[in-house]
């Protein structure tokens, strides 16, 4: 048997803890407020794999979030566990 090569996105963002519950996230997916390599998807079931970039909404401030997807889980773990499933590309700008 062969380890999977993708994950859904509800269940990806969830274990990167983007939200505190998975409902919060695929309530976020149905928004319209993530992309998987900068197209716009609704669908909480979205297949993404290693390698693909994420927008996602910044929080507090407006900022795009850009991730870039570098491991798959197979449980929400800690919080420095979830920071080695993505690589940020893009810093908040504009800081002060």
């Amino acid at each position: 048997m062969t380890a999977q090569d993708y994950e859904r996105l509800d269940l990806w963002l969830w274990h990167a803890r983007v939200c505190r519950h998975r409902q919060d996230c695929a309530a976020l997916i149905e928004k319209g407020a993530v992309r998987i390599n900068r197209q716009v998807t609704r669908k909480p079931h979205s297949k993404i794999r290693v390698g693909d970039v994420l927008g996602l909404p910044g929080h507090p401030r407006p900022e795009v979030r850009i991730w870039r997807v570098v491991a798959l889980a197979s449980r929400r773990g800690s919080a420095s566990d979830a920071a080695l499933l993505y690589e940020v590309i893009t810093e908040n700008q504009g800081e002060s």
